[in-house]
């Protein structure tokens, strides 16, 4: 899904089929936040992905955090730590030296998104309260806590990245 059918919201929609009724809102919000990066970012010129606004993360970070974080979380949310391919590519987001493209970021969250609701598909009511831990640290959560954490925290950046792209634009329009 990636656009917003009759101008509603993916929660809206009804429930998706196949994912377990506890995993729906976390569903939705992934899809809708899909759907936003891509109409956010779908004139935004390749110039601008890495400018910082007054210091801030830039348009290029916020779409690799996106797709960073619920790659990181789904390891979690398996039971596994994350690999060095995976704490590199954390130390890289936001380096412009990447030389990724807006379309290329986007695409990569799309395909995140779309294998964390393959994932939601696997799992069952009663996988949700498993014990699960995050970081070096082995911090304690569940399963749900870790699903519902990739959705908001999913939320948040592309709210950021909204400004982000508004204040960017707007700043370079005055030039």
């Amino acid at each position: 899904m990636t656009t917003k059918p009759n101008g509603i919201e993916a929660w809206l929609r009804g429930p998706i089929h196949n994912i377990p009724l506890l995993l729906q809102p976390a569903a939705h919000a992934l899809i809708q936040s899909q759907e936003e990066v891509k109409r956010y970012t779908q004139e935004f010129p390749e110039e601008l992905l890495w400018k910082q606004p007054v210091g801030r993360a830039s348009v290029g970070f916020h779409l690799q955090h996106l797709t960073g974080v619920v790659d990181r979380l789904l390891t979690y949310a398996k039971g596994s730590n994350l690999s060095e391919l995976q704490l590199q590519a954390l130390r890289n987001e936001g380096n412009a030296e990447t030389k990724t493209t807006i379309a290329e970021l986007v695409e990569l969250f799309e395909h995140k998104v779309n294998e964390a609701l393959s994932y939601f598909k696997s799992l069952a009511d009663v996988d949700l309260t498993q014990a699960r831990t995050v970081g070096r640290k082995q911090l304690p959560t569940t399963l749900i806590g870790l699903l519902f954490h990739a959705a908001e925290h999913s939320q948040r950046h592309v709210g950021q990245l909204l400004v982000t792209v508004s204040t960017v634009q707007a700043m370079n329009n005055r030039k």
